[in-house]
C-alpha cells in the first residue's frame, strides 16, 4: 500500500523520538506542531559543522536534507510504540526557541500536523531497530503500511488544520546576580567535565551533586547552614523557616537526581515525601539535577511556578531565584 502526493511523489515514513521516559518532550512537539532533533547548539545544519560526529551527520543530515513536505512521521515513545502520527508541513527550520527543551538543545525543526493517538499504539515488536536513533527512516514494511493506512483514513480535519503557534524565543538573562556568580561559574566549569566520562570517570552521584551544586546554590540565596538539612526524613534537601527542624517549619523540599537524569519525572517522588511531612506548613517543591531547577507549589495542586537552567540562563530564571531566595 502507498500514498501518492499531488506532486506524484510517494511519501517516505520516518520515526522521530518524543524523548526518553525520564526526560520526555513529546508534549512540546504536539503543543507547537513540530518535530525536533538535536543537538542543535553547533548551529543550523551544515554538513561540515557536524563533521565531528558521523552519527549526528547521519540523522541530523537526513532530517534536514531528505525529509519532504507530505512525508509521514511516527512519534516514537518506545522501541515498539508510538504516541502520534504526523504529516510534515514545512521545509527544514532552525529555531532557537527550542534551545532548552527539558534540558535538550533541539533547534533542528520541521513543522508537523500531528494526530495524537488516544493511547500509545504498539507494534508488538521493536520495529524501529534494537537501538533507534533520534530520527530515522522506517524500514519495516508492515509499519510503513500502517502509516499509509492511517493517513488515508478518517478523520481528516487534522491533515489540513492550521498549525499551532511557535513559542517566542526567550532572551538570555541580562546579568547573573552577584551572589550567584560563583555558583553559576562552578556549574559552567564542572557540568561539561562531568558529562565527559573519559575525563571525569564514573557518573557523579546525587549526593555529589547536592554537595557541589545544590547546597552552594541555596546558600547563595541566603539560606544559612543551620536551616539546610541534607537527607532529612528521606528528603534529599529541606529548607526551614527557623529552628527547630520540624515538618511545620519546612518551607522547601528539594528532590535531586543525577545529572541529565530528567528532573521532570522527580515530582511524583517528591509528592510522596511531602505527604509524609505532618503537620505540614506552607511548602514549595524543587526538583533538580544540580544544573536545572524546576519549582512547584505545594499540595494539592503542585502548580509549576518557575524554571532555571544554570548552564543556559534565561530571563525567566529570575522568577525562580526570587521564589527560592530566603525571605
Amino acid at each position: 500500500m502507498s500514498v501518492i502526493l499531488s506532486s506524484g511523489k510517494v511519501p517516505a515514513v520516518w520515526q522521530v523520538s518524543g524523548g526518553p521516559t525520564d526526560r520526555p518532550y513529546a508534549e512540546v512537539l504536539l503543543r507547537h506542531g513540530v518535530a525536533l532533533v538535536g543537538p542543535g547548539d553547533p548551529g543550523p545544519w551544515m554538513r561540515e559543522r557536524y563533521a565531528y560526529d558521523w552519527s549526528l551527520q547521519g540523522f541530523i543530515g537526513r532530517f534536514a536534507e531528505e525529509v519532504g513536505q507530505g512525508d509521514v512521521l511516527l512519534m516514537r515513545s518506545g522501541l515498539s510504540t508510538i504516541a502520534a502520527v504526523g504529516i510534515v508541513s514545512s521545509s527544514y527550520l532552525y529555531l532557537d526557541a527550542f534551545d532548552d527543551v527539558n534540558g535538550w538543545d533541539l533547534q533542528h525543526a520541521r513543522r508537523v500536523r500531528w494526530f495524537r493517538l488516544p493511547e500509545p499504539y504498539s507494534f508488538a515488536q521493536p520495529v524501529f531497530g534494537a537501538s533507534p536513533t533520534r530520527f530515522s527512516r522506517v524500514q519495516d514494511q508492515d509499519t510503513v503500511d500502517y502509516a499509509f493506512r492511517f493517513v488515508q483514513s478518517p478523520p481528516d480535519h487534522w491533515k489540513t488544520a492550521p498549525l499551532p503557534d511557535l513559542p517566542v524565543e526567550e532572551p538570555a538573562l541580562d546579568a547573573v546576580p552577584s551572589e550567584l556568580q560563583e555558583v553559576v561559574a562552578t556549574v559552567l566549569d564542572l557540568v561539561p567535565l562531568m558529562r565527559d566520562g573519559a575525563r571525569w570517570g564514573d557518573t557523579p552521584s546525587e549526593s555529589e551533586l547536592i554537595a557541589h551544586f545544590v547546597v552552594p546554590f541555596v546558600r547563595a540565596l541566603a539560606w544559612p547552614l543551620e536551616l539546610i538539612a541534607v537527607e532529612w526524613r528521606r528528603l534529599d534537601v529541606a529548607l526551614f523557616e527557623a529552628l527547630p527542624r520540624t515538618p511545620s517549619a519546612c518551607r522547601v523540599v528539594i528532590e535531586a537526581k543525577r545529572l541529565d537524569a530528567g528532573v521532570e519525572g522527580a515530582l511524583e517522588q517528591a509528592k510522596g515525601y511531602v505527604a509524609s511531612l505532618q503537620p505540614l506548613g506552607e511548602v514549595h517543591v524543587v526538583v533538580t539535577d544540580g544544573a536545572r531547577y524546576r519549582m512547584f507549589g505545594g499540595p494539592p495542586e503542585f502548580e509549576h511556578l518557575a524554571y532555571a537552567n544554570l548552564v543556559r540562563l534565561k530571563r525567566s530564571a529570575e522568577t525562580l531565584f526570587s521564589l527560592l531566595r530566603r525571605p
